[in-house]
C-alpha cells in the first residue's frame, strides 16, 4: 500500500514513450503514463492540469519532452490535483 502524502513533487521520466509503439501517438501514451504513474504512487483518483497536456503537446505529438516534473496536492479523501512543477517558457 503506497504512504499516504499530501503534497510533493514528482519527475516523471518519459523515455519510455519513444521505445514502444508508433511516433504517432507518443503524446497520447505520455499523458496516460502520467496519469497511470501517479495513480499507482499515490493510491487515489488524480485530476490533471489541462496545462500537462498542453506542455507534452507543445513540441508536437511525436515528440514529447523527456521527463516532465509535476506537482501533486491532496485535495479530498483519496483525490489529487496534479499540475506542473516549474512553468515552461515557449
Amino acid at each position: 500500500m503506497p504512504q499516504e502524502k499530501s503534497e510533493g513533487i514528482l519527475v516523471i521520466p518519459l523515455r519510455y514513450i519513444y521505445r514502444a509503439g508508433s511516433r504517432r501517438d507518443r503524446g497520447k501514451r505520455a499523458v496516460h503514463y502520467i496519469r497511470k504513474l501517479l495513480v499507482r504512487h499515490l493510491g487515489g483518483k488524480v485530476l490533471l492540469d489541462p496545462a500537462i497536456s498542453s506542455y507534452i503537446y507543445c513540441r508536437k505529438i511525436e515528440k514529447p519532452p523527456r521527463r516532465v516534473a509535476v506537482r501533486f496536492i491532496k485535495i479530498d479523501s483519496g483525490v489529487y490535483k496534479a499540475t506542473l512543477a516549474v512553468e515552461v517558457k515557449r
